[in-house]
């Protein structure tokens, strides 16, 4: 908010920011992110056949394929000036808010054996839904054209044809806050996370 607000304020003739903030991404990458949800859980029913919530699974999340986020940069590169000066667009679509239960039986549903349980609600309560009418509305050629199944899907394809084992799901490279664990803790990163 800080960076909307202070780059925000350089709009000029000459320097035209836009801002997109993204929904919760998924789907595959040549560098894999298994702390997002849907990758998560999709790592889960691949490596170990079951996802087991530690919640009932009631949180929302809004989610959007990498490759529609990506879209959303290439329409802001392209559009005329006076659709994205200075503005600001959540980049997702509003049919992709789903509780986090919802998000577990897709993934389920795209990877054969794979049971779903749910806990109690408590422990992480974060709960959001978001939005998405003005990036529809105001960005030109915008549209989401995954879903959350085409990504399931997409991961449990990947996972086979490389035979994915565990060991590549738990590594810290693959999380952001085991790898910043471990750069902090090699003296790599400060305490502030710059490089040392």
């Amino acid at each position: 908010m800080l960076v909307e607000r202070d780059v925000g304020k350089m709009a000029a003739a000459n320097f035209c920011p836009v801002f997109l903030r993204n929904a919760t991404a998924y789907g595959p990458s040549p560098r894999m992110r298994f702390d997002i949800v849907l990758n998560d859980l999709s790592a889960l029913a691949w490596t170990i056949k079951k996802i087991a919530m530690t919640s009932d699974g009631s949180p929302w999340r809004p989610v959007a394929h990498i490759l529609d986020l990506c879209e959303a940069v290439y329409r802001s590169l392209v559009a005329p000036e006076d659709a994205v000066h200075g503005k600001i667009f959540n980049v997702g679509q509003n049919s992709d808010n789903y509780r986090v239960r919802e998000l577990a039986q897709i993934v389920a549903g795209e990877f054969p054996g794979c049971e779903v349980t749910v806990g109690q609600s408590g422990g992480d309560n974060r709960s959001y839904r978001v939005n998405f009418d003005k990036i529809h509305r105001e960005l030109p050629g915008f549209k989401c054209s995954y879903t959350p199944r085409d990504g399931a899907r997409q991961l449990r394809e990947l996972f086979e044809r490389i035979q994915m084992p565990e060991e590549i799901y738990k590594f810290r490279a693959f999380t952001r806050l085991k790898q910043l664990n471990f750069l902090q803790a090699t003296n790599q990163i400060d305490a502030d996370f710059y490089w040392r």
